[in-house]
């Protein structure tokens, strides 16, 4: 057995980044920036008011001092001409600073009789937006990131109606084993609900995938080529169950005479033990335990970094944080331990019930506490790592 981290060495050696694709502003958020977009303007272009007022010239915003109306300014009708002395133009928010005003008096803090227009109050900061204050033209939008809609809305200002991104990376999803049928089927004696790969496609949609979902492979060769096959195209196959040593679990035998290369096979975490993965073809083969919460819990500190490599973000394993024990913890075995948890005010709770069958303590959970290899008995009030969920 390997280590976690030398499984996620050896699935980042076999996870490049796909390239990248020229895409619609609109169909762009949640997507990953490939590469830097420079602003093709500035913003604001002109000098504009930050409020509802009367545009004038600094020297003059004088308590009591009197001006005549001349025009007015709203946002895309711009006041032509120039201000004299003397002079005053209504302006609304986000309309152009008329040449020669350099102060916008905001309109409570004016009385104005038909054409003349008088400041009562003492004045302060000039109300206006200088060109430039958001962004010069040629400012970059950095890369690699994935998009917030605040990115979308700034690449739009920047007056880009498309954005290059990395390549959804597309998942195929293969459920293995006689035992399963689809979700909304009455299962047979001995079968259970596959859930596996619909928690899988939803984790992978979520963070930036497309996923994939074939039919279930059943323990047969036959079966599990013909799936296979339809796996074509996929840059990443995902196989649930099936990978263990049992007479019944052929998927790494059948994938070896389909062209896999092994890379490992096994490693030394709980839960999620039987994990293997290699190059098959143009695509990379991870295959899963077939326990619900292993394969969910290998699906956030396997697949989501991988699916961050093949997208451009970097090769880096899941993020870890701290939070203090709320209840001790016994020592741990000789395999990292990924402990179901709730994390609720700075401190972290592992869940009473471990097994990697139980579904509905991982979704209670929105962490996973991690235990090193060997780790010592920990008292409440102690520092540990744990993966967000």
């Amino acid at each position: 057995m390997i280590s976690v981290s030398e499984a996620l060495d050896a699935l980042f050696a076999l996870a490049e980044p796909l390239g990248q694709e020229d895409v619609p502003l609109a169909d762009c958020a949640g997507r990953v920036l490939a590469a830097p977009v420079s602003a093709r303007l500035t913003q604001p272009p002109f000098d504009a008011s930050s409020m509802d007022g009367y545009a004038i010239k600094s020297v003059e915003a004088d308590l009591h001092a009197q001006f005549k109306l001349v025009g007015e300014a709203a946002a895309g009708h711009p006041f032509e001409g120039t201000l004299k002395a003397g002079q005053t133009v209504r302006i609304f928010t986000g309309a152009p600073v008329p040449e020669g005003a350099d102060f916008v008096v905001i309109q409570e803090d004016v009385e104005r009789r038909g054409s003349l227009v008088t400041i009562i109050a003492e004045q302060g900061k000039s109300n206006i937006r200088p060109a430039g204050q958001d962004f010069a033209a040629g400012d970059a939008l950095t890369a690699p990131r994935r998009l917030t809609p605040h990115d979308i809305a700034l690449a739009a200002a920047m007056n880009h109606a498309s954005l290059p991104l990395a390549r959804k990376p597309v998942v195929a999803l293969i459920a293995t084993g006689d035992e399963l049928v689809a979700p909304g089927n009455r299962p047979a004696e001995g079968q259970i609900v596959a859930s596996n790969t619909y928690g899988l496609k939803a984790l992978i949609e979520e963070h930036g995938g497309e996923a994939r979902l074939l039919p279930i492979a059943r323990d047969t060769r036959e079966s599990l080529e013909t799936v296979f096959a339809l796996a074509e195209g996929a840059d990443l196959i995902v196989t649930v169950g099936g990978a263990s040593v049992g007479d019944h679990d052929l998927v790494g035998e059948v994938a070896e005479g389909l062209g896999l290369e092994r890379s490992f096979y096994k490693v030394a975490m709980r839960p999620g033990k039987p994990l293997m993965a290699g190059r098959m073809g143009d695509a990379v083969l991870l295959g899963l335990p077939g326990n619900p919460v292993s394969a969910m819990v290998c699906g956030h500190i396997f697949l989501l970094p991988m699916l961050r490599a093949l997208q451009g973000l970097g090769k880096a394993a899941a993020p870890r944080l701290t939070a203090r024990l709320a209840k001790p913890l016994g020592e741990n075995g000789p395999r990292e331990h990924y402990m179901r948890a709730r994390v609720m005010g700075g401190e972290i709770t592992a869940e009473k019930r471990q097994d990697s069958a139980l579904l509905s303590v991982l979704s209670r959970a929105n962490a996973l506490l991690i235990r090193p290899p060997h780790d010592p008995a920990r008292e409440a009030g102690e520092d540990v790592a744990f993966v967000p969920v």
